[in-house]
């Protein structure tokens, strides 16, 4: 049974809370292995592993010695080395005062440099990696539009059309169908279409050209819905088709982009087609930083809705090498992309009500839920690439300042004092508390 379709039994927070734990479980759970399994292979034992915080729910020691444990509190997680004072690190110097030298070498404040930096860096990389997979795996399992372009699965739409799967298009409205995987031309293509609910389309059928009508090929159709949008908000849902804005008949997602974006964000009168049946539904356009090509951003207008073809492509295999280099691809992207809008957000170029903090990252992951697995899965991509990159930021407390420690020893051939050490962990202790605060403030106060 899909988890998805017990909606409505749990509850909207419930839901929401539901799914944000099991992510936020998830991507802990793999930063927190990185640490603990770079860490054993780099010689350095581990007493516990524990999989959120607070009193211990469920546990079990292995063979090693460590204690895996399950915790009440799951909004985080950590593992606590040998040698460590608590949870959070530090040396337990009463208790390494006792320690042979060998003893020593298996905790983390008596390791190598390069052993306690592999082991403290191995956390963002393995999220990073866990990224990775899972996008090389939508990849193998998406598939790739075949060529010549094909008609694959049919969706349900508010016109008469005659169109089967395992058509190949040849024309539609009487101009060749360009390459699909050429953007640029396929674009431009798509936008020479005249904006008319049906048109002529000819297709090879059974070894034959065909003349048949088709809808127009693509509709103001909403394939996904954006979390915390305005379609979102006025309860849109995927497969739900635009056919009218503010009275006027939409038969192209192009007239839905015009419209919402010449808004100024005025509230726009919806009708929308919905398995046979039409609803009116009224939305108020939000603004959206969104990133250009060439870079920098652009300020417009959106309601959150993926727009997509009238029929799905039919797909063909992906290999394993081709998707993992797209999985590669596609995570430097929001590597890249993150720190774009963080740095814009700082100068000033855009609103910085573009960070989210726990609220709504939670409404997110719910959301995310409600659409489906493979939404879902992929949110869980994405976040873990934040968790991975927050934690290399330079900052004490996050994995990135434990590695400026273990630099400046490497440097200088000491570790920073006791001292300069708790000063720095409490300012970075402060800096986070802070982005948290204002995070949240976004989440409350932003529209």
């Amino acid at each position: 049974m899909d988890i998805t379709q017990m909606i409505p039994q749990f509850g909207g927070v419930l839901y929401t809370l539901v799914a944000f734990v099991i992510a936020l479980s998830i991507i802990v759970a793999i930063h927190e292995y990185g640490h603990y399994i770079v860490g054993r292979w780099t010689g350095i034992e581990a007493d516990v592993f524990s999989l959120g915080f607070g009193p211990v729910i469920w546990s079990r020691h292995d063979k090693r010695g460590t204690k895996w444990q399950i915790a009440a509190l799951p909004f985080g997680g950590y593992v606590k080395f040998r040698g460590d004072s608590n949870a959070s690190g530090g040396a337990d110097l009463d208790a390494m005062s006792h320690m042979s030298d060998e003893e020593l070498r298996h905790t983390m404040n008596g390791a190598p440099i390069w052993a306690r930096a592999a082991t403290v860096a191995a956390g963002p990389v393995f999220n990073f990696i866990l990224t990775i997979l899972i996008f090389t795996g939508i990849f193998m399992v998406q598939g790739k539009v075949t060529e010549p372009f094909t008609v694959g699965e049919l969706r349900a739409l508010p016109v008469a059309q005659d169109l089967r799967e395992g058509d190949v298009i040849l024309e539609i409205g009487g101009e060749p169908l360009p390459d699909f995987t050429d953007s640029e031309a396929f674009g431009d293509f798509m936008e020479a279409l005249p904006h008319q609910a049906v048109l002529p389309y000819t297709v090879e059928r059974d070894g034959q050209a065909t003349e048949v009508d088709g809808p127009y090929v693509y509709p103001p159709i909403a394939t996904q819905i954006v979390p915390r949008s305005a379609a979102y908000e006025a309860g849109l849902e995927p497969g739900d088709i635009i056919t009218a804005i503010d009275g006027e008949e939409a038969y192209a997602f192009d007239q839905l982009k015009q419209k919402v974006e010449g808004s100024e964000g005025a509230p726009l009168a919806l009708t929308v087609w919905r398995d046979g049946e039409e609803l009116s539904v009224e939305m108020t356009p939000k603004r959206t930083d969104e990133p250009l090509p060439e870079g920098g951003y652009q300020t417009v207008y959106r309601i959150g809705i993926v727009g997509g073809l009238a029929f799905e492509p039919a797909t063909g295999m992906v290999g394993p090498v081709e998707a993992f280099t797209g999985g590669v691809e596609r995570t430097w992207s929001i590597i890249t992309g993150s720190l774009s809008g963080l740095w814009n957000m700082i100068v000033g170029n855009i609103s910085s009500c573009n960070l989210s903090g726990p609220i709504g990252i939670a409404q997110t992951s719910g959301a995310m839920a409600s659409q489906g697995g493979q939404s879902f899965i992929t949110f869980i991509a994405v976040l873990s690439t934040a968790v991975g990159l927050l934690n290399l930021f330079p900052v004490p407390v996050l994995d990135g300042g434990h590695l400026v420690f273990h630099a400046w020893e490497a440097v200088r051939g000491r570790p920073p004092s006791d001292r300069a050490l708790n000063v720095m962990m409490s300012i970075g202790l402060v800096l986070i508390l802070g982005l948290m605060a204002f995070a949240l403030t976004n989440d409350l106060f932003c529209p």
